[in-house]
C-alpha cells in the first residue's frame, strides 16, 4: 500500500467538551435553570462516577448523568428552545480549537463523538464550521414529554432533598459500595431509591428509559461505526478525550493499536490514555494529528518521548505549526508526556489540577 493510501485511511476522532470547548453544557443548564443547580449537578455527576466506574451498574454508562437530570430540567420549565438558546449563548472554545478542527479536517476524515445534547453540539458545529454529519451526540426532544403539576411539585421536593445530601467522596481504589464510608453509602442508597425506584415509576421516568447519552460504551460503539463506514481500521484512529465518558473509547482504540490522547484529562482519562497533554491551546492536538496523519502512531510516540522545540523540526512537524507554537510558547512548550506506570499517578494529579485552570474549578472537578 502506498503512503498516500495509508494516510487517507487515518481518522481523527475527538470528544467535544474538554478537548474542543471549555463548557460542561449539562452542568451549565442545571446551574441556569435549577435552584442550586451547581450543587445538584455536582452530586449527580459524582453518583454517575460511582455507578459507572465502581458499582458498574448493569446497562449503566458514564455520562448517564445527562438522562438523570432530565426530569428535573422538565420540572423547572426547560424546553428544547431554552436548551438551544442557553447552549448557543454560552459556548466557550478552548483557544485554537476552531483552527485545529479546520486543520485536522483537511488532513484526514475527522469526527466529534460527544455525550453532550444535540442542541449544544449543533450550535458549536455552526460556530466552528464543522460538518454536523460527522458528529455523534445525545439526541434529546424534551418537548415530547408532559408531566402533571403534582409530579412537578414532587420533583422539586426531590431536588431540594438531593442538594441537601452530603457530597460523595470516592475512596482511592474503590471497587464496590463496601469501600465507601457509611455517610457516603447512605447518600448513594438514597439516590438509588430516587432514580431507580421513585422516578422510574413517574411519567417523567420515560426520559430515563428513552434518552440514551453517547457516553461510555456508546462512544466506543460510535467509533466502531465510524471505522466501518470509512472502511478504516481501529489502528488508524487518533482519539482525543478528557473524562470518564472516554474510558471505553480509550480502551478500544488503544487495544487495537490506535493512538489515545488525554487532553487536559481528569484521572479517569489519564488512567486509560497513552499520551497526556496539558495545554491551554489546542495547537498541541494539531501537531500530534499532523504527525499521526503523515507517519503513524510510532512516529508520534517518538515525537512525544523527545518533546522539545528541536524535536518538532526533527520529526517533520509542518513549519506553520512549529512557527505558531513558538509564537504561543516562546520559552517553554506545553507539557506533553507518554503515560507510563512510573508517571501515571503524577500525571493524574498534574492533569487534574491543570484542567481546573483551563475550565474553571467547578467544571474541572467533574468526572
Amino acid at each position: 500500500m502506498s503512503p498516500k493510501a495509508s494516510q487517507q485511511r487515518r481518522l481523527f476522532i475527538s470528544d467535544c467538551e474538554g478537548p474542543i470547548s471549555k463548557n460542561d453544557n449539562a452542568y451549565e443548564l442545571s446551574e441556569h435553570f435549577i435552584p442550586k443547580g451547581d450543587s445538584f449537578f455536582a452530586l449527580v455527576s459524582r453518583y454517575d462516577d460511582v455507578q459507572a466506574d465502581v458499582v458498574k451498574r448493569p446497562e449503566y454508562k458514564a455520562g448517564d448523568t445527562l438522562r438523570l437530570i432530565l426530569p428535573f430540567l422538565k420540572a423547572y420549565g426547560v424546553t428544547n428552545e431554552k436548551i438551544k438558546k442557553v447552549s448557543k449563548d454560552r459556548i466557550l472554545l478552548v483557544p485554537g480549537a476552531k483552527d485545529t478542527l479546520h486543520f485536522v479536517n483537511n488532513l484526514m476524515p475527522s469526527f466529534i463523538v460527544s455525550t453532550s445534547y444535540e442542541q449544544y453540539i449543533h450550535a458549536l458545529c455552526n460556530l466552528v464550521e464543522f460538518p454536523c454529519e460527522n458528529v455523534y451526540c445525545t439526541a434529546l426532544d424534551l418537548d415530547r414529554y408532559q408531566i402533571s403539576k403534582k409530579e412537578v411539585e414532587r420533583l422539586r421536593q426531590l431536588r431540594e432533598e438531593i442538594t441537601a445530601l452530603n457530597m460523595i467522596e470516592i475512596p482511592k481504589g474503590a471497587v464496590s459500595i463496601n469501600d465507601f464510608s457509611e455517610r457516603n453509602k447512605k447518600t448513594i442508597r438514597r439516590l438509588d431509591d430516587i432514580f431507580w425506584e421513585e422516578i422510574t415509576e413517574m411519567e417523567s421516568g420515560k426520559m430515563l428509559k428513552d434518552v440514551n447519552p453517547v457516553g461510555g460504551f456508546e462512544k466506543a460503539h460510535a467509533i466502531e461505526d465510524i471505522v466501518e463506514k470509512t472502511d478504516s481500521r481501529l489502528s488508524d484512529v487518533m482519539y482525543v478525550g478528557d473524562s470518564i465518558t472516554d474510558v471505553q473509547s480509550f480502551q478500544l482504540v488503544k487495544q487495537n493499536g490506535g493512538l489515545t490522547v488525554s487532553f487536559n484529562g481528569n484521572r479517569y482519562a489519564v488512567r486509560e490514555a497513552e499520551v497526556a497533554v496539558l495545554s491551554k491551546n489546542t495547537i498541541v492536538t494539531s501537531i500530534l494529528a499532523d504527525a499521526f496523519s503523515k507517519f503513524g502512531k510510532s512516529h508520534v510516540v517518538k515525537l512525544v518521548e523527545e518533546w522539545s522545540y528541536s524535536a518538532l523540526k526533527r520529526y517533520r512537524v509542518t513549519s506553520a505549526l512549529r512557527n505558531r507554537i513558538v509564537e504561543l510558547y516562546p520559552e517553554t512548550l506545553p507539557q506533553v508526556e507518554m503515560i507510563t506506570s512510573e508517571n501515571k499517578e503524577r500525571l493524574m494529579e498534574e492533569s487534574s489540577a491543570f484542567r481546573k485552570t483551563v475550565r474553571g474549578e467547578a467544571i474541572g472537578r467533574l468526572g
